[in-house]
């Protein structure tokens, strides 16, 4: 039972690991490992730190607000305070004063109307004029009205028309009436023109037809104390004010803007706005970083080594500028990130990572526009600086071109600003020590960061040119004439490889390790051979072209040995290609064998050519050792061999499978010219000295 259940756990543990050495799972638990850190790092930055509080209690610290915080009951006071100030809106409505006069004419016409009947007695008149009395008048005054000289009867109409409509076009409230009754009465005892009853009958008729017609006009009031609350500005308390003093007695109104704050701990609610926030330009800006990788360097993200370099500089980088932030914003390493990634990677990557990395700090760090200006120029600057970068005395450089950057830009927005002078010199002295601090930090842990994810520097490969190299001391020493050989075509390589713009310095330091795999058996190589004799004389061919072929495996064996860059360990694989070994072919050829001769078995095992250097490499390997064995070389045979030689490599397919052109072959067979014309020049014959002593005769 245990040996099956042992089994079983290691059929797990294989199951798991080939699942996570699945390329797709790595980049998916980076970029969530990427996403995690970085929202988590800015939360936390951007939370406030939360406090056991209540009202009543006393503070325990100068307690600040960590954004800008609306303080809800003073608004709410003020609102309520300007809703109050608000006059009540009102209404006249008009049909009221067209419904009183329409009535009161009514009753004037019928009362005419019954005036003119002239075969009916007054009783008769009264009746019927009673029956459509619409104004409550009594039976004298509708005796009066019947019985009153029509003159009078009808001066006093008009003034009732008048008087209602001055009274009621400006509208009556009801609490009003009365007091209007009162000058109606009044105004009745001036009119000295009608008798005392005319008068009093025109008033009692006003009188008892005003009715109230202004009214509060509800809706508009409403909308006018909306107007009003819309209008009165919130109360914000600013960032960094203090919302309580340490040791003063909390209120209700402070406890309130603390919890608003998300600063006490008896709500428990989590500031889920923030949180979405952070979430959302977290992803925003890793999706901006893996789209221009997408778009500009595809290739990369097939990298999973790269990405996680990337991933570490970047996350290194982050944490230390936060921790440095606590003394200055402006002494955050940022540009040591795009340096390091400028050298170690591409400089338009390095600008890429530079943005979203200020992006992200300065959103992290609050919003400080001044500091995400002098990152972001920084680091750019950074960048372009560290460009073919081949000694590290330039990254110092490089490191000085931020600092006084920064010093401007730090100047430049000081005095856009009206900062105070000490403000100005104090952040760009930071400034001036953050371009320094990158500078030690990118010569510092450049070649942790080599060593650590296998990357060919330009400064990697100048220290792999050092002749005091252990493969290279060594291949001077046993292999001198190999050696020498490496050396010139390092040359011819480096020359070919500036002339089409490929990389001079891989292609020459590539040349220098090619050869390696002779160390071998360094005697059974011709240019290491002392003497006259040669073994392979006393070789069969099939034996010689084995021995001749296997310095390639070789060559990669040691090249891994030593802890060789695969570019070169490529360059040595790539160097012969699956070229046929001529001369033990045609050897084999010649012998009596009864053996069957295969062309292949005479061929090297290598693989063809891949980049433009190992392609330049092959040329002019097979140049240099051509040339070398020319009797009498000249300018004319020079050229006539190096034509010869592209010529056979092309043909035979060597420069399928990589990138090369022809116009690039032109160009190469020009450069190889010019540097073999330099070695193989003609020189002048010196004469023989006589030494014996002349006699001088005067």
């Amino acid at each position: 039972m245990t040996f099956f259940k042992n089994v079983m756990n290691k059929m797990n543990e294989t199951v798991l690991l080939k699942f996570f050495q699945k390329k797709v799972v790595n980049k998916i638990m980076l970029a969530s490992i990427f996403f995690l850190l970085i929202f988590f790092s800015m939360i936390t930055s951007l939370a406030p730190q939360k406090y056991e509080l209540q009202v009543g209690q006393k503070a325990p610290a100068d307690l600040r607000a960590p954004r800008d915080i609306e303080n809800k009951i003073a608004t709410d006071r003020l609102i309520e305070k300007a809703m109050e100030a608000v006059e009540p809106r009102e209404k006249v409505d008009p049909m009221i004063q067209i419904d009183i006069n329409k009535k009161i004419e009514k009753f004037f016409e019928n009362a005419y109307e019954v005036r003119n009947m002239s075969e009916t007695t007054n009783e008769e008149k009264l009746s019927l004029l009673k029956e459509k009395n619409d104004i409550n008048l009594n039976d004298e005054e509708l005796r009066l009205v019947l019985l009153a000289p029509e003159k009078q009867l009808k001066g006093i109409e008009s003034y009732i028309y008048e008087i209602i409509t001055r009274v009621m076009s400006t509208g009556i409230k009801k609490e009003e009436i009365e007091e209007e009754k009162t000058n109606i009465e009044n105004y009745f005892k001036g009119l000295k023109d009608f008798s005392k009853e005319i008068r009093l009958l025109g008033r009692k008729i006003v009188n008892s037809s005003i009715q109230p017609n202004r009214f509060l006009d509800v809706e508009r009031t409403q909308q006018k104390k909306e107007e009003v609350k819309q209008s009165i500005e919130k109360v914000i308390v600013k960032k960094g004010n203090i919302i309580v003093n340490e040791g003063e007695i909390i209120t209700e109104e402070q406890f309130q803007l603390l919890k608003d704050a998300g600063m006490t701990k008896q709500n428990g609610k989590k500031d889920f706005s923030l949180h979405f926030g952070v979430m959302i330009i977290v992803l925003i800006t890793q999706g901006l970083l893996i789209g221009y990788m997408y778009v500009f360097h595809k290739e990369m993200l097939s990298s999973v080594s790269k990405l996680y370099l990337i991933f570490i500089i970047f996350l290194s980088v982050y944490l230390a500028s936060k921790t440095t932030y606590i003394i200055s914003p402006y002494i955050a390493p940022i540009a040591g990130a795009a340096m390091l990634i400028g050298i170690l990677i591409d400089t338009r990557l390095a600008i890429a990572v530079n943005l979203v990395m200020t992006i992200l700090l300065t959103l992290s760090s609050g919003n400080d526009m001044d500091f995400f200006v002098t990152a972001l120029v920084g680091g750019t600057v950074g960048a372009f600086g560290v460009t073919h970068t081949h000694q590290r005395s330039n990254i110092f450089l490089s490191g000085l071109m931020v600092s006084f950057s920064n010093m401007m830009i730090i100047i430049g927005l000081g005095l856009m600003n009206h900062y105070e002078l000490s403000k100005i010199v104090s952040n760009a002295s930071y400034g001036i020590v953050n371009g320094i601090f990158c500078a030690i930090l990118t010569i510092g842990s450049l070649p942790l960061w080599e060593s650590a994810f296998q990357i060919l520097t330009p400064l990697r490969l100048l220290e792999l040119s050092n002749p005091n190299q252990p493969v290279l001391k060594k291949l001077l020493v046993e292999a001198p004439g190999t050696y020498h050989h490496c050396i010139i075509v390092g040359n011819l390589s480096e020359a070919a490889a500036d002339a089409i713009g490929a990389n001079g310095l891989l292609a020459r330091v590539s040349a220098y390790y090619h050869d390696i795999g002779k160390l071998k058996r360094p005697y059974l190589f011709k240019e290491n051979q002392l003497t006259s004799d040669n073994p392979h004389d006393k070789l069969t061919a099939s034996l010689s072209a084995m021995i001749i072929t296997s310095h390639v495996k070789d060559g990669k064996e040691i090249a891994k040995q030593y802890k060789l860059p695969q570019e070169i360990i490529d360059v040595i694989e790539q160097h012969h290609g699956n070229t046929l070994v001529k001369y033990f072919y045609h050897k084999a050829m010649n012998e009596d064998s009864v053996e069957e001769i295969k062309e292949e078995d005479y061929r090297y095992k290598g693989r063809r050519p891949q980049s433009k250097e190992a392609a330049i490499v092959m040329l002019a390997d097979s140049v240099e050792a051509a040339v070398r064995s020319m009797p009498g070389p000249n300018n004319e045979k020079i050229k006539h061999l190096i034509d010869k030689i592209v010529e056979d490599k092309l043909s035979d397919g060597q420069l399928d499978e990589c990138d090369i052109t022809l116009r690039d072959l032109e160009k190469i067979k020009t450069s190889f010219q010019t540097v073999l014309m330099g070695i193989f020049h003609e020189r002048i014959e010196y004469p023989e000295i006589n030494t014996k002593k002349v006699e001088v005769t005067e």
